[in-house]
């Protein structure tokens, strides 16, 4: 079995995210206290980058949030944040995805 060791700082987000594994998020999210969060999945997560999928209760109600947060002075501020709020919000946002993912490089 060989162990490829990545280059995390010479290396762009873009790069990162081929080599991104899904799996499930094990340190505590760097979300407001606000939010109540349910279940999360970790996309991607480097030194200076974090990309996450959050299923979040605020108010009563369910989202599932899609978060990209950026290390800057030794702290993760949220760079990028995009809610689901309704399965019928999922599956327009499905089908538009699975209509246009054809159209992206296969790797």
């Amino acid at each position: 079995m060989t162990v490829k060791h990545l280059n995390v700082k010479n290396q762009t987000l873009g790069e990162n995210r081929r080599n991104a594994m899904t799996e499930k998020t094990e340190e505590k999210l760097p979300i407001s206290e606000f939010y109540k969060v349910v279940d999360s999945f970790t996309i991607f997560k480097s030194q200076k980058w974090w990309e996450a999928v959050v299923v979040f209760e605020s108010c009563g109600k369910r989202s599932i949030g899609l978060y990209l947060w950026q290390k800057r002075e030794d702290k993760w501020k949220r760079k990028h944040k995009f809610n689901v709020r309704n399965l019928d919000e999922w599956s327009k946002l499905k089908n538009a995805i699975e209509q246009l993912a054809p159209k992206l490089p296969s790797k």
